[in-house]
């Protein structure tokens, strides 16, 4: 198996496929993780660090090859690889690939994966690890960038192979999302929706979503729009505003980020665009969706336009949808119609996915 694994700068991917291996080790696989950043500067021992892209284009790409033909040597060797690259690069060479096609073709990678991470947490990265000017509309930029890179480039390789987007999120969820991917095919694909905006000031009914996302993330390999968490960034930013603040601060590992007021409103358009875009992507690289569905305090269902939009394109595009109802209130004809099987709890899906077989270990 031989896994290539793009992500825009700030994803901090080494560290996350660092703990990929480690869990694999934990499951009796052998996955060798090749760095194509680390081996370009072990080649050019005279480049000092983080300066890698400042040099020719010319010998940036002798370099690259240099490193991609001894990766393709030893990954013949390996139990399992996982090659750490870009797709793209931009710097003040412009927009260029950071892969040739003729080694990657070569390579005959199994799976292309694209790691991705929210905008709040990329601009903590690249500001405490990285020498790296930058405003939050390039960060949107260069994701996706990356993404539409990846794709571009798995498809002129061979586009039958499999293409996922996987959020960091949590790293023990995501990183046992991303080994059932490559070595449990048969696990059923899942993304998880629930409405997200709407309840951010509710702390019971969001507890009531965790304890879903928890238990779906045991039963199903999951696609979690909750691991990418922009979309409550506009809604935060104008608080904000309305109460004198110039800046936000969204909490990354526990610390505050803080966060241009200004910077967020003039990207809400492409938050809401690539939340759009990617959300449905999810959808199209599960088989299934599960909707989950909490009560407010006064009895209402919680369910935002942005789900049922979710669902209306789950069916659309053929996937099996699954809707966890839990107020008293009927559903709507625009939940039935599309739902494959509406359960009132949580248990009673648990109950049915087991009884189906869709669930395993």
């Amino acid at each position: 198996m031989i896994v290539v694994v793009t992500g825009m700068v700030g994803i901090d991917k080494k560290q996350y496929l660092q703990h990929v291996c480690e869990y694999a080790d934990t499951q009796n696989v052998k996955m060798t993780q090749f760095n194509v950043g680390d081996r370009m500067y072990e080649e050019a021992q005279d480049v000092p660090p983080g300066k890698i892209l400042d040099v020719p284009m010319q010998r940036l790409n002798s370099l690259r090859r240099s490193v991609f033909k001894d990766i393709i040597a030893q990954s013949k060797t390996a139990d399992h690889t996982i090659v750490n690259t870009h797709a793209t690069f931009r710097w003040r060479h412009g927009l260029f690939p950071a892969v040739d096609f003729d080694q990657m073709r070569q390579l005959n990678a199994d799976t292309y994966i694209c790691l991705m991470d929210g905008v709040a947490t990329l601009h903590h990265r690249l500001r405490a690890e990285h020498v790296m000017e930058h405003t939050l509309k390039d960060l949107m930029v260069w994701r996706e960038e990356e993404m539409i890179g990846t794709d571009m480039l798995r498809r002129g390789i061979n586009d039958h192979l499999p293409f996922y987007s996987l959020a960091r999120g949590n790293t023990q969820e995501t990183t046992q999302t991303f080994f059932n991917l490559l070595f449990k095919p048969d696990k059923k694909r899942a993304y998880l929706s629930f409405p997200m905006t709407a309840v951010m000031d509710l702390p019971d009914v969001r507890e009531q979503i965790d304890q879903f996302r928890q238990t779906m993330y045991n039963m199903f390999v999951c696609f979690d729009p909750g691991d990418v968490e922009d979309a409550d960034l506009p809604h935060l930013a104008r608080e904000a505003r309305n109460q004198g603040e110039d800046h936000v601060d969204s909490l990354f590992e526990g610390h505050p980020v803080p966060l241009s007021v200004h910077e967020i409103l003039q990207i809400e358009r492409d938050i809401n665009s690539q939340t759009y875009a990617r959300d449905f992507m999810l959808i199209d690289q599960s088989h299934m969706i599960i909707s989950f569905i909490p009560t407010l305090a006064d009895g209402r269902a919680s369910i935002s336009s942005g789900v049922e939009r979710e669902l209306q394109h789950a069916h659309e595009g053929g996937k099996e949808v699954f809707v966890i109802w839990t107020a008293q209130m009927s559903p709507s004809v625009f939940v039935t119609q599309t739902a494959t099987q509406v359960f009132k709890t949580t248990h009673e899906a648990i109950a049915f996915f087991g009884k189906k077989g869709y669930a395993q270990s």
